[in-house]
């Protein structure tokens, strides 16, 4: 595939979205519009736009290749996916009446009433350090295939890859912000699952398979065990690990996670909100069934080819790229492209959003939308770019590990503090935290649970953790804030 070819097509992608953009913010570009779209979104957009958001370029890539991976994974983050599935139904049915209920524009503006300003501070900060990795890591995996099998023909440096792709996402949402995210989402999942599908057809196609015989290929293959029940202690694909991680990670990085629940505050109403994600969830666990198919095919596709990657991560873009033809590479590209990119604008809008309300006092302000805070919020979006910017070019210089794995493994360490003052904040209501302290026990309680992850096998019999740390990490938060907190008092009325 000519990289001619292939940047051409990115180039024509994103003129697209830059006229979405245009086209969703010529009559309206305030704050209003940028942070919750007027609050007057369609839950059906704002359900199939999620599903881009959710997945991201690092399902698209790394899930496939992580089915044959050296560990053994085959189809265990399925187990992984049923725990998404359940905390997206609790998210639906506990914390958006939450969050409806206070008209909230930042979810952590609840976390200042429950707890306190610095409680609140704190909150807000995880998130902005939380989502700035996890996206960072995200549009890396991205453009380490464009400068793979694109800029490196150019001779263009990582680096500029980088600062490339994250102008072109500012380009397409300093205006509209959540407004234009809602459209250029939809859009891009449309792409994303167009992908999927037609590169299981181009696959099958190239192995001289129809669907059914296809999926008892995959049956059959050394590739499909979905569940992992044996050796409970050493092994991080065990069941529960897999599915109580998915759960309360799902709690933590969508639930009490800015990004995703600002497309849900964004609705006229709590109903609403509330059909928007539980279409999502049912949607969400059939396109990962695919995904996971489709990294099946792929090594059944290597292994009869005799193809060889240093990296997992390489084995979708190299197969797609390099062996199975014109339309199907541009196919792939465009998913790929669709996936990250949906991620990462929206990502953008969040991070600029929670640093405009929750560090600026944004909702404070009796005008929003005067040209003095529009001109501030467009400084804050382009200093937060920057961030990720150097984020993407450390992590590329250390990089070792397959990026879905690095991208839950910090989050075990990151959102576990968040679960820990939100679980406060409702099930420990009548107590009183001394809210100084609580920036000290959100850091105290993620390095305990480095600790625990790098010294389990010594100390706990032989236990590995994996993603159910941060179940650990948002307990030793909450027993924290007990212990440093007291009844309230309650003041007499005369």
């Amino acid at each position: 595939m000519s990289p001619a070819i292939l940047l051409t097509f990115i180039i024509g992608y994103f003129l697209v979205l830059i006229t979405i953009s245009w086209l969703t913010s010529r009559k309206s570009s305030d704050n209003d519009t940028f942070f919750v779209a007027n609050r007057n979104s369609k839950w059906y957009l704002v359900a199939f736009g999620m599903i881009g958001t959710a997945l991201s370029g690092v399902t698209f890539i790394s899930v496939p290749g992580k089915v044959g991976a050296p560990s053994g994974d085959q189809f265990a983050y399925f187990q992984f996916v049923l725990g998404n599935a359940v905390g997206f139904i609790i998210i639906a049915t506990v914390l958006l009446p939450l969050y409806y209920r206070l008209q909230l524009t930042s979810i952590y503006s609840y976390i200042e009433q429950a707890l306190g300003k610095w409680s609140y501070k704190t909150a807000a900060g995880i998130f902005l350090i939380s989502r700035t990795i996890g996206s960072s890591f995200r549009l890396y995996l991205v453009v380490i295939v464009l400068q793979k099998f694109i800029f490196d023909s150019y001779h263009i440096p990582f680096a500029v890859t980088v600062l490339i792709c994250l102008m072109l996402i500012w380009s397409y949402t300093f205006r509209g912000g959540l407004k234009t995210i809602i459209i250029t989402d939809s859009l891009q999942t449309l792409f994303l699952v167009s992908s999927v599908f037609l590169s299981i057809f181009f696959i099958c196609h190239s192995l001289n398979l129809n669907i059914f015989e296809a999926a008892d290929a995959i049956k059959n293959s050394s590739y499909s065990k979905v569940f992992f029940f044996n050796d409970f202690l050493s092994s991080h694909l065990h069941f529960s690990k897999q599915f109580l991680g998915g759960l309360f990670i799902t709690i933590g990085m969508t639930g009490l996670d800015q990004d995703l629940m600002q497309k849900n505050l964004s609705m006229k109403n709590i109903k609403e909100a509330q059909k928007n994600m539980f279409s999502f969830t049912a949607v969400f666990v059939v396109i990962n069934i695919f995904f996971l198919s489709v990294g099946a095919l792929l090594y059944i596709y290597a292994a009869k080819n005799g193809i060889k990657v240093d990296k997992t991560d390489y084995l979708y873009p190299t197969i797609a790229l390099k062996y199975l033809g014109i339309v199907p590479a541009v196919v792939f590209m465009l998913g790929l492209t669709a996936a990250t990119f949906a991620t990462t604008d929206s990502a953008l809008t969040a991070l600029t959003t929670s640093f405009c309300v929750d560090f600026l006092g944004f909702n404070k302000s009796k005008n929003i939308n005067s040209a003095a805070m529009v001109k501030t919020r467009h400084v804050v979006h382009i200093a937060l770019s920057g961030l990720m910017l150097l984020t993407i070019i450390i992590f590329n210089a250390i990089n070792n590990d397959a990026v879905v794995s690095a991208i839950f493994k910090v989050a075990s360490y990151t959102y576990g503090p968040l679960l820990g003052l939100y679980s406060f904040g409702l099930f420990a209501g009548k107590r009183q935290v001394y809210d100084k302290l609580v920036p000290f026990i959100c850091l105290i309680s993620p390095a305990i649970c480095y600790f625990l992850s790098t010294s389990s096998k010594t100390i706990l019999g032989g236990y590995v953790f994996d993603n159910e740390l941060i179940i650990i990490n948002g307990l030793i938060t909450f027993a924290g804030l007990w212990i440093t907190s007291s009844r309230k008092i309650r003041t007499a009325v005369v």
